[in-house]
């Protein structure tokens, strides 16, 4: 047996045969390999698509247990309502803008539509009303008739103008809230995108988290998370979320996120830059307040530390000068 593996070993046809058949494995081997890489891809990205719909399907009835507890949307009041549609408000009282604006303030749904229209309407009556009433019958201020009129008017115009003032407020408090959290939560997100978390699961990690800074950005992330899951095309949720916000940081990042969807772009790259920007953004209006605090306490400190320190130096002198008398 071993004289003859030696003689097969020594024989060239039977080497020269069998480099032939080894190397027509390797070629059957390499052109079938791709082949079968082909199906494996195909398999792993049914299988992204399924577990995609895992998560929708989850999503959907995560939020269906918790509207069950809180709902965002509560129904108008019934005479508002009545009012509303009286009248007919929405078509010239309300405007994109105006819905615009109270996404913005965190007012959501039908009763804040609502409630917005009809202040608009009440509150310019009522003020108008409330100052004639107070200038014509309580206190007059010994004004002509037309100057009293015109206060009354300029109340009107007053009472137009409060549910702006009022969102305007609330937008300026939610976007100052968000602001000073949105760096942090935007180093949280690219930890979690770079540690392989899909971006549905990411906005909901950093929702849960950032909590703690800021409400309102936590809700407006598990609304994206919300919308990511509902809506057909991912992109109309980012554009959601920049337009709800109203902040230059989260529109880049939102861009970016439609970008890295439609172009297959990294996306820890981008957001990276765009953390660092954050931070640095944050940093200037740090540096900002801490350059203007100078001149703010000039003032206080005229009026407040000067006279006690005139007092504390020349008391002594005073109460020297009174002995000697």
């Amino acid at each position: 047996m071993i004289s003859l593996i030696a003689d097969k070993v020594v024989d060239s046809q039977f080497l020269l045969a069998l480099f032939a058949a080894i190397a027509a494995a390797a070629t059957v081997l390499t052109i079938a390999i791709p082949l079968t890489e082909g199906s494996n891809l195909q398999k792993r990205m049914k299988n992204v698509a399924t577990e995609r719909e895992k998560i929708r399907a989850r999503e959907r009835e995560r939020l269906n247990r918790q509207a069950d507890r809180v709902s965002l949307r509560q129904e108008p009041k019934a005479f508002m309502r009545h009012i509303v549609q009286q009248f007919k408000l929405g078509d010239w009282l309300g405007t994109e803008t105006a819905k615009n604006q109270l996404a913005m303030a965190g007012y959501r749904g039908q009763q804040a539509e609502v409630a917005f229209l009809f202040f608009r309407l009440v509150m310019p009556i009522g003020l108008f009303l409330f100052t004639l009433l107070y200038v014509f019958v309580i206190n007059d201020f010994g004004q002509p008739v037309m100057l009293r009129i015109g206060m009354a008017v300029g109340g009107a115009y007053l009472g137009i103008k409060a549910p702006e003032l009022f969102l305007s407020n609330q937008i300026g408090k939610r976007q100052a809230s968000m602001k000073a959290a949105f760096p942090d939560a935007l180093d949280l997100l690219l930890i979690c995108v770079e540690s392989g978390m899909s971006i549905e699961h990411a906005f909901r990690k950093v929702s849960t988290e950032i909590g703690g800074q800021s409400v309102p950005l936590a809700e407006e992330f598990a609304l994206c998370t919300a919308e990511l899951s509902y809506l057909s095309e991912r992109r109309q949720a980012y554009e959601n979320l920049s337009t709800r916000t109203g902040l230059e940081g989260v529109k880049s990042v939102c861009t970016a996120l439609i970008q890295a969807e439609r172009y297959g772009t990294p996306l820890g790259t981008a957001l990276r830059t765009i953390a660092q920007e954050s931070r640095d953004q944050r940093m200037v209006a740090a540096e900002k307040k801490a350059a203007a605090l100078p001149p703010k306490l000039t003032v206080p400190m005229i009026l407040f530390f000067l006279p006690v320190l005139f007092v504390v130096i020349m008391m002594p002198a005073a109460i020297q000068t009174m002995k000697l008398q």
